[in-house]
């Protein structure tokens, strides 16, 4: 039988709003008893005396035994989940930023106070990938956890590629329509990609990474040129996060755009969707597609983990129990694809081998094979030059 769920509710904004009303449409054993905001003068449809300002009115009212944390600055919501972890009550959280900077913290809290903390909707949305890579394949020999993971930067390739708009204009549609901040540096840098690809690897390998080692190029300095080469070579462009394994010891993780070929099933994902690629000893390849942004589809995969709090499930970490450990390394060896501008900036990245190369008036780019770490080294430099670095797919031993 399940259990009564009294809920402490942070943030009310477009996920909040999402969750709420899917809560109102399930006949639940929960209710919402307090829900804290930043702004109180704001106009809002439910009655005034729901909401608070004040966080320790919901933290240590001792009738609330679960907390669900949806703001956005990730320091807050590291002080409301932690104190929340440490005093007997569950959390759900979807700030996949705060979850990856401490998510080895966070697991201690759980074992030591024996709460639970479940965060679906921080990694891909509407996507049940936590719950899969925990329960599904906690067995499974997986060789590598991929895909879109940020709707935001895929929104705005897909319209860039598909109706020719503009990098600027695509972007300022995607902020238009709330999928992109007005700074988007988080998205279109490879940040938002890099702090879910952090929490995948967890389950996936049971790897805690600090996410400040993760390499993130993201798609900012991408221009026409970059364009006009995928696609005389019937590929695309997508922002690639890829948590993948080099050997029985070691994972390699970074966030790199990736030209994608059409056999890829990243191919067809466009817009604000997400599609993440788990390849298994056993499952082999297989695909998850769904939503990545909105405040209904992130919604239900909160409200999933809410409804798991009322059988007290909580994440085992299987993966971190194994008596073999992986460590992170990045000394992969990519193929990438490295459009430049000043002329002789390639002898400036210590490439192994050029397999192409091109150069006019107007730009210059190589075909190239390179460490991972040796690209996280010239990530300055590359970026400074307003040039754009791209996995091609062809992958080293």
């Amino acid at each position: 039988m399940s259990k009564k769920l009294n809920i402490g509710l942070f943030g009310f904004g477009v996920v909040g709003q999402g969750l709420y009303d899917i809560s109102l449409s399930r006949n639940l054993n929960l209710e919402f008893k307090k829900i804290a905001i930043k702004d109180p003068a704001k106009k809002r449809t439910l009655p005034d005396n729901l909401f608070t300002t004040d966080k320790w009115e919901i933290l240590k009212d001792p009738e609330i035994n679960t907390i669900i944390e949806l703001i956005n600055d990730a320091d807050a919501a590291y002080e409301i989940v932690s104190y929340a972890l440490q005093n007997g009550k569950n959390v759900v959280s979807a700030n996949k930023k705060m979850i990856a900077e401490h998510l080895d913290e966070l697991v201690a809290f759980q074992k030591e106070h024996g709460t639970s903390l479940l965060y679906e909707g921080a990694v891909c949305g509407s996507i049940p990938i936590i719950r899969n890579l925990e329960e599904y394949y906690d067995n499974e020999l997986l060789y590598a956890v991929s895909g879109i993971f940020n709707g935001s930067s895929n929104f705005i390739l897909s319209k860039v590629f598909n109706e020719n708009q503009s990098y600027n204009d695509a972007l300022k549609e995607a902020q238009d329509l709330g999928f992109a901040e007005t700074d988007p540096t988080l998205d279109v840098g490879g940040y938002d990609a890099k702090y879910k690809v952090a929490i995948a690897a967890a389950h996936a390998y049971g790897l805690f990474i600090d996410p400040a080692k993760i390499m993130n190029i993201g798609i900012q300095n991408l221009q026409l040129s970059d364009l006009q080469y995928a696609r005389e070579k019937g590929q695309k462009i997508k922002l690639v996060p890829v948590a993948k394994k080099q050997n029985d010891s070691e994972v390699s993780i970074y966030v790199l755009p990736k030209l994608v070929k059409k056999e890829d099933f990243l191919f067809n994902v466009e817009n604000e969707y997400n599609g993440v690629s788990v390849q298994a000893a056993f499952a082999d390849q297989q695909f998850f597609f769904g939503k990545g942004a909105g405040g209904h589809p992130t919604g239900a995969a909160v409200f999933s983990d809410v409804s798991a709090l009322r059988y007290d499930y909580r994440y085992e970490y299987k993966k971190t129990l194994i008596e073999k450990k992986v460590q992170f390394n990045n000394e992969e060896i990519l193929q990438v694809y490295l459009r430049f501008n000043e002329e002789g900036f390639v002898n400036k990245l210590p490439f192994i081998d050029i397999i192409e190369s091109f150069s006019s008036k107007d730009y210059h780019y190589v075909i190239g094979d390179i460490k991972l770490a040796d690209i996280a080294a010239a990530k300055d430099l590359i970026l400074n030059d307003g040039a754009f670095i791209a996995d091609t797919g062809n992958y080293k031993a």
